[in-house]
């Protein structure tokens, strides 16, 4: 499995629950988490598979030391278990995003 990322395609702003509802029927346990701007995490991996779902603000996502990637609202990511990367909340919004882990 490879890092993606899928775009928010529709005009419509994201229900945090209704994205909560889906990733949960994927199988992840998944939380609510936010950021103030400027927040930054230093590169870290982590043990299980990850995915954020962005509900408002935007995160700026490094990965491997490579590929930089900007999520914005309704944008998410799907993260393998074990992949290095850094992040920081970008723009002058917080960022509230679902993170959700599975194995």
């Amino acid at each position: 499995m490879e890092y993606r990322f899928e775009r928010w395609e529709s005009v419509e702003t994201p229900e945090a629950s209704e994205l909560q509802q889906r990733m949960e029927s994927e199988g992840y346990s998944v939380f609510r988490w936010s950021d103030s701007p400027g927040s930054c995490y230093p590169t870290h991996s982590h043990s299980t598979n990850q995915s954020h779902w962005v509900i408002t603000g935007s995160i700026e996502f490094v990965i491997e030391g490579e590929k930089r990637i900007t999520l914005m609202a309704g944008d998410r990511d799907f993260m393998p278990a074990g992949t290095k990367h850094s992040a920081r909340v970008i723009g002058d919004e917080d960022a509230v995003y679902l993170i959700g882990s599975r194995v």
